[in-house]
Formats: structure tokens, sequence, C-alpha cells
């Protein structure tokens, strides 16, 4: 990757707006942020790809908790995805694990091929994962283009030396995107650590679950 990128989760359609007019690059549609963001309503995903421009990724999960789901959970996640991809989304951002915290290359490929040519990001069940090197191989293995991760720590500054070990083994095969507490005033600590790559912040800086767009514009003159 070129340049540095900043993509915003948003857990509404203010934020969404607001992504887009301070000159983010992508954003991550999701709702709930306090289960960690989960699938968002059909009718949001239609209100933002019918007024915005912006490039939309849709997190692909039915519920917070941790990332082990039931073969029901994963016939409502596939749903989801026709529904999303006939919409126009950009990509789709999910992650199954197994109950040991290994990689469930089966479920993730079925969904990463139901998505296909869409390309799909690993989310943050990268995080819990029991074995970090193995993980990044299933998860090439299974097409994933990106994986969203705070390197195993509970924000991204924690989690630093992870990131750049991670992305250190990916060697350009999957773009390692921090994400978990990344901040204006943050980045620079990661930038001086990591090649380019797509950064990932809700850009909150208040109580509200609306992003900044002091915050998107702070983050996006470090990059």
């Amino acid at each position: 990757m070129k340049n540095n990128q900043l993509e915003i989760a948003c857990f509404n359609f203010e934020s969404a707006l607001i992504a887009e007019e301070s000159g983010a690059d992508r954003i991550e549609l999701c709702e709930n942020m306090h289960l960690g963001g989960t699938t968002p309503n059909y009718i949001l995903g239609v209100k933002v790809r019918e007024q915005l421009a912006i490039k939309m990724h849709v997190i692909i999960r039915p519920r917070g908790g941790n990332f082990v789901y039931t073969d029901e959970e994963l016939v409502d996640m596939k749903l989801d995805i026709k529904q999303f991809k006939k919409l126009g989304a950009d990509g789709f951002v999910f992650g199954i694990l197994n109950e040991d915290g290994s990689v469930n290359k089966t479920k993730n490929k079925e969904l990463v091929n139901l998505a296909s040519p869409l390309s799909c990001t690993f989310h943050r069940a990268f995080d819990v994962v029991a074995d970090v090197e193995k993980s990044l191989e299933d998860v090439i293995d299974c097409g994933f283009k990106t994986i969203l991760t705070s390197g195993q720590g509970v924000n991204v500054e924690e989690g630093i030396s992870v990131l750049e070990k991670i992305q250190k083994l990916a060697d350009d095969r999957i773009v390692i995107m921090p994400g978990g507490g990344l901040r204006s005033t943050n980045i620079k600590l990661l930038k001086e650590k990591l090649d380019n790559t797509f950064y990932h912040s809700s850009a909150i800086t208040g109580n509200s679950e609306t992003a900044d767009k002091n915050e998107i514009k702070a983050i996006l003159a470090h990059l």
C-alpha cells in the first residue's frame, strides 16, 4: 500500500456523513457500539448507500459476545451478506473462531466465497485468537484481504509490538489494519513503527456514539 488510509467505524448515519465530509477513505458500518459493533439495520445501509458516495464496508456480526457461531447464526450471516451485497456494499467485515480460539476456516471460507468478488476484513476476533502466527496464516488462506486488530492489546498502543510483528510476517500478503482506541493522540506512534497501511478509528471523543469531525481531520493530518 503506497499511502496511509483511514476507515471510520460508524454506528449511525450522522457518523457516516461526517466521515465522508471530513475526507475519510472508507467507513465500516455497524450498530451497537456498547457490544463492540454488530450487523447494522438494513434501512441504515440503504440510507448510507443512497445518499453517500464513500466506500462502505459492512460488519456481519449477529450478536455481541464471543465469535463462535452456531449453524443457525451462520445462516443469518449469509443472508445479511447477500442482502448488503445487492445493496451495493464495497466489502464485509467478520470473523469466526472455533471454541479453542483457532480460526474456523470452513465457515470463514464459506462467507468469503459468498461475498466474492467483494473484499473481506477479518475483524477483532483476531484479538482473542490463541495463536497469532498460525491464525495469520489461516486468515490469509481463507481469502481475507485485511485484518482489523489492536494487536491483542486493550488498545493499539498496548498491542503495538504484535502489530509490528504480524505486519512483518504478513509481508504484503494481507493488510494489517490497526484499530481499537486509535486516535489522533497515538497515530504518530503507530506510524513510526508500521509500514503504510489502513488505519481504523471510530473518532469518537465524547460520550456520544457519533464521530467527531475535528478528530477525523486530526487523524488525517498525521497520515
